[in-house]
């Protein structure tokens, strides 16, 4: 099943071309890395992608749905994730069933099961009622995350979701996300940290030069050649008992 088709998408923003030229699909229970350097459209694209930016020509297959229907049929987390209402924790992972609460705005069981579950999944119980906004960085992050699960869609998309977290925290995200993919849930995550990418992602999308330079295994995309060509550096990367280890060394 298909859950996002891009077909030869091109945005321009200020009279400036972003890229074009983009296609791509994603299908059930992937864990999809947007990765390129800054600059490259990443944000754009998603936001693009979502019907949040207009579209020069090409088309989007979740732009194209009304608004009930996108609501069901993806997630998304913005890069800017501060929390300013103090609302309880509950409240705002509960605000991912939106789509389909009744007129009433009460909660059924079935609705507040898939909350509780959601708060549970990130070890989130002992802070139920706290507010939000009381939370730290990483307990916010998680806290958004609950609430895209709440949302049981098919598909996540995130944008730079663990930038500014320490590594446990990154690393704990990218596990949730990981596990997502094994359940049949997918995720297009866009990141700057290309270790994690390496080790969590099943596939890599790598925008760079007005397009889609490469996609495809991260062994396949995280190559010497595309690394000098879109990011300027060198890196060491092995496979290990532990699994694959990629570190950036020195720019060229």
């Amino acid at each position: 099943m298909t859950l996002l088709s891009l077909t030869d998408l091109a945005v321009t923003l200020r009279n400036r071309p972003v890229f074009s030229g983009v296609s791509l699909t994603i299908g059930e229970g992937e864990l999809v890395g947007l990765i390129g350097p800054n600059g490259a459209g990443k944000t754009t694209l998603m936001r693009s992608a979502l019907g949040l930016l207009p579209i020069q020509s090409g088309q989007s297959s979740l732009a194209a749905m009304s608004t009930a229907d996108r609501a069901r049929a993806v997630a998304w987390m913005p890069q800017a994730r501060e929390i300013a209402w103090p609302v309880p924790v509950e409240r705002l992972v509960a605000l991912g069933r939106l789509p389909y609460l009744p007129i009433s705005g009460k909660i059924p069981p079935a609705d507040q099961e898939k909350i509780d579950a959601a708060i549970a999944y990130l070890g989130l119980e002992e802070f139920r009622a706290r507010a939000a906004s009381r939370l730290s960085g990483g307990e916010q992050a998680r806290a958004l995350i609950a609430r895209a699960i709440a949302q049981d869609t098919p598909l996540l998309m995130t944008d730079e979701p663990i930038a500014g977290l320490d590594p446990a925290h990154q690393i704990a995200t990218m596990q949730v996300f990981a596990d997502l993919a094994r359940h049949g849930r997918s995720t297009l995550v866009s990141l700057h940290d290309l270790g994690l990418a390496a080790r969590h992602c099943t596939r890599l999308v790598l925008l760079a030069e007005g397009g889609i330079l490469a996609d495809g295994a991260p062994e396949d995309v995280l190559t010497d050649a595309l690394l000098a060509r879109a990011f300027g550096v060198t890196a060491w990367h092995q496979q290990t008992s532990s699994g694959p280890v990629f570190q950036p060394l020195e720019v060229i």
